[in-house]
């Protein structure tokens, strides 16, 4: 079976973007979310991927209202994969509610529908069975500004299809990602098992009052020739996701320091509504954060 339809489920920060990527590669999208103030939201982020996408990847203006025109969005959730060959979830980081979408999903999407989680820390294993069809389940994990960030990676359980599994990698390849098989479940896939740990290093200096957030970035930036440094990255990842990391491996761990730091954020970051550039502030100040200054790392 060839992929042609794809249905996202999730309109957020990579449910819009993943939606968005494919139908500029060409596909067919549905995008699902469960209220339709959202969806109206995500064609306001429509409009602001044109301009990255003409100012990144040199894009051409019709190519992408050509892709805009390919996605149709609905909060039904039964109309939104009743033609799907792919559905790719990209609903929150929460192994419940990620197990109830399933259970709905997999009466309600035809036989021939592979399911992809794009879940960043939470094992496929983990909500396999809820699918109805966990041969034809596994994982797709993008990063985050995926158009210029092109990487995919494919992590199966042990009771994926392997076939299944090669019709994923394939899929991601053509939409221009690079794609990374992964061969054991491992949290956090090889992306955020190397991205966790630097941010968590950053949260732990700032949260332990050893440094303020620009002298943990400018060390970071200055020393290593990078772009941003981890507290900038928090802030572009979002609280949100970071919150629910820390939950996810205070819960997986048992380990005191998770909680300490999921408590943290909740108390300076979530209470606060600090949650990064969706919300103007979280460690920087936007639209113009300290760290894009010229004079920044002078």
């Amino acid at each position: 079976m060839d992929i042609k339809n794809v249905t996202v489920s999730g309109s957020g920060v990579l449910g819009s973007q993943i939606a968005f990527h494919s139908a500029y590669h060409g596909y067919d999208v549905t995008l699902y979310d469960i209220n339709d103030e959202l969806l109206e939201h995500t064609k306001l982020k429509f409009e602001q991927f044109k301009e990255l996408y003409q100012k990144d990847i040199n894009a051409t203006l019709s190519d992408l209202e050509e892709a805009i025109n390919r996605i149709a969005v609905t909060s039904d959730l039964e109309l939104s994969v009743k033609d799907a060959d792919l559905c790719i979830e990209a609903i929150p980081e929460n192994v419940q509610i990620k197990k109830d979408f399933y259970t709905q999903l997999g009466v309600l999407a035809p036989a021939k529908t592979i399911f992809c989680t794009n879940s960043s820390t939470l094992l496929p294993r983990q909500f396999a069975t809820e699918t109805g069809r966990p041969d034809r389940f596994l994982a797709l994990h993008f990063a985050n500004y995926l158009w210029k960030n092109n990487v995919a990676e494919i992590m199966g359980h042990a009771g994926t299809n392997l076939e299944v599994f090669s019709k994923v990698v394939e899929f991601a390849k053509t939409i221009g990602m690079v794609t990374i098989p992964i061969f054991k479940e491992q949290p956090g896939y090889v992306m955020n098992s190397l991205l966790v740990p630097w941010l968590m290093a950053g949260l732990d200096l700032y949260r332990n009052g050893i440094a303020d957030a620009s002298s943990i970035d400018k060390t970071w930036m200055k020393t290593l020739g990078a772009d941003l440094g981890p507290m900038a990255m928090a802030d572009l990842v979002g609280m949100n996701t970071a919150y629910n990391v820390t939950k996810s491996f205070a819960e997986q761990t048992g380990e005191q320091v998770w909680k300490e730091r999921q408590d943290f954020i909740k108390e300076n970051f979530i209470d606060k509504n600090k949650l990064g550039v969706s919300t103007g502030e979280g460690f920087y100040a936007y639209p113009n954060p300290a760290y894009q200054s010229v004079d920044f790392l002078k």
